[in-house]
């Protein structure tokens, strides 16, 4: 089956959300675990109960940020190489906090000191965090239009700093992120763990779902009234290869909101990214645990739709040169290559899949404090 290329680009598209859906909804309960560790173990025996509900899965669920990544890179190399331009800094410093992650996981038992204990608490903590924090940075900067621009020879020059990318509405989008992340962490302890811990994470899930709803609604609200989005006026085929700089675009308010104007079936996305949360806390505080993660799974689909979708043709604005604009029209690599890894993903995709829920279902069942004083030597 060979496809015509404009319909690998809106594949490709789909695929990305699909990995990066797929990023949050296994990694981010990973991120958002970490970022509740010192605040949910209230000793040693405690934190190592909470570290080794992801212990074992932890490696696994990454494998999804890196295959993000690299997707990313090989379906749109424009995007790739204009984001590591204007988001490096973040981007390294994501990258740093990631590090405390593997070392500590395997370094933090190995010496009984609690001061180096405690530091490694708090260096796992960094590396759920910052990460999380981060990547709702960057969406709302995405939504908001990044100050770069291409010359005619197709160099990119970007004009921003790493502080204008803290600006107010991203660092809201850093709180929507942060926040169904943590959601989604304690939602998964619950599963995980028992006794005092699991009860200290059904608060955290309520609090975070409850942060979630609130910002997610803020940040509709703020795009609503008062962020310009992007629309294209004219541009070559989407069957044809073409550059940035092969269209004309314009910023207006409201653009955003367009597909869903066109659409009204697409405001099933920020109804999921409501109605998930809603039911995670619902089905959490019934003791339904399986089912609240399910909820708070569909929830973070919702959220991270609900971007895609107001963003879509667009991947990478550009507030300086609208022209400039990525798109998943001219920012894709060339039509042989989407078919070679369209064919790549169909085949290995399901394998994936299947292997992780063998794993987890291998894997499944509670930790509890009896269990790391059974095993001292052979857990986190």
């Amino acid at each position: 089956m060979i496809f015509d290329y404009a319909t690998l680009k809106i594949i490709w598209w789909l695929f990305v959300g699909v990995l990066l859906i797929g990023f949050a909804v296994t990694d981010g309960f990973d991120l958002g675990v970490g970022a509740l560790l010192p605040f949910l173990g209230r000793n040693d025996e405690e934190r190592r109960v909470i570290i080794n509900s992801v212990g074992a899965t932890w490696e696994g669920n990454q494998v999804w940020f890196i295959t993000a990544g690299g997707a990313i890179f090989a379906a749109w190399p424009l995007v790739y190489a204009t984001a590591f331009s204007g988001f490096y800094i973040a981007l390294i410093l994501t990258l740093f906090s990631l590090f405390f992650r593997p070392v500590g996981f395997d370094y933090r038992s190995k010496v009984e000191d609690p001061r180096w204990r405690t530091a490694w608490d708090w260096g796992l903590f960094a590396g759920g965090f910052v990460p999380s924090l981060i990547f709702g940075v960057a969406f709302g900067n995405l939504l908001q239009g990044v100050p770069f621009s291409f010359d005619q020879d197709m160099r990119v020059t970007y004009m921003g700093s790493f502080w204008a990318l803290l600006n107010p509405f991203a660092i809201l989008t850093g709180v929507v992120s942060l926040s169904m992340l943590l959601m989604h962490g304690a939602t998964y302890l619950r599963i995980r763990t028992e006794g005092v811990i699991e009860k200290r994470a059904v608060m955290a899930g309520k609090y975070a779902a409850i942060l979630l709803i609130v910002s997610f609604a803020l940040a509709g609200l703020w795009v609503f009234r008062g962020i310009e989005g992007y629309k294209i006026i004219s541009m070559l085929s989407a069957n044809a290869s073409s550059t940035p700089l092969d269209k004309v675009v314009e910023r207006s308010a409201g653009a955003w909101l367009s597909n869903y104007g066109a659409y009204p079936v697409l405001w099933l996305a920020p109804a999921l990214g409501f109605l998930g949360a809603i039911l995670t806390v619902m089905l959490s505080s019934k003791g339904r645990a399986i089912a609240a993660f399910v909820a708070s799974s569909v929830s973070l689909a919702g959220v991270i739709l609900t971007a895609g979708i107001a963003m879509f043709p667009f991947v990478m604005p550009s507030s300086s040169d609208p022209q400039s604009s990525l798109t998943i029209w001219d920012s894709v690599s060339s039509h042989g290559t989407l078919q070679i890894m369209f064919w790549v993903v169909v085949v290995f995709l399901p394998i994936i899949l299947l292997y992780t829920s063998w794993v987890y279902r291998v894997l499944r069942g509670k930790i509890t404090v009896e269990t790391i004083r059974a095993n001292d030597h052979n857990v986190y």
